[in-house]
């Protein structure tokens, strides 16, 4: 296999649609803590349709940003909007030191979010605090195991070995925390 040149990169922003853009406003800048840094209206032709949408920017603390969409035409929203049914395996996951962790689970509880809507899970190599957002967007919060230097440099070496296992029809697990 030849070694690809590592890509620079970092991440802009992850966008996604809403219906609602005060309540995520309220939620990501009152309850999580990631400031509103741009709400550009725009009017433009967008796949063979005039389309009018609001687009918000929210820092989540290195420059980068979560982005919302709402459109003005409820057909545009229909048509781009989020899937109806949220799902936990589509979510996007934030790194986050235990206090912030902590702050968040404390905010998203004061406002009346808590279990089962916001929970916790011990990955093992992470802590991953849940919630939907407004908008029916899963976010993860994680706090990484204190030797997630070790588990990471250990899970690196067998990556391509476990892969082919499981591609090969070898399902068993292999994260020790779900399977002592």
């Amino acid at each position: 296999m030849n070694a690809l040149p590592r890509a620079k990169t970092s991440l802009h922003h992850n966008a996604y649609v809403t219906e609602d853009m005060e309540a995520v406003r309220h939620f990501y800048e009152e309850i999580i803590g990631y400031p509103l840094v741009a709400t550009w209206a725009e009017k433009t032709e967008l796949f063979g349709k005039e389309r009018t949408y609001m687009h918000c920017f929210f820092d989540i603390g290195d420059g980068s940003c979560l982005a919302f969409f709402q459109f003005a035409d409820r057909a545009d929203h229909e048509e781009f909007g989020p899937e109806l049914q949220p799902s936990g395996f589509r979510h996007l996951a934030m790194k986050v030191d235990q206090a912030t962790q902590d702050g968040i689970k404390d905010r998203l509880a004061a406002a009346g979010i808590s279990e089962p809507q916001a929970y916790i899970l011990n990955h093992g190599y992470c802590y991953s605090l849940y919630v939907f957002d407004p908008s029916g967007l899963l976010v993860e919060f994680t706090v990484d195991h204190e030797n997630v230097a070790q588990i990471n440099a250990e899970k690196k070496k067998s990556a391509h070995e476990d892969l082919a296992k499981w591609l090969a029809g070898d399902h068993t697990p292999n994260n020790e925390q779900f399977h002592r």
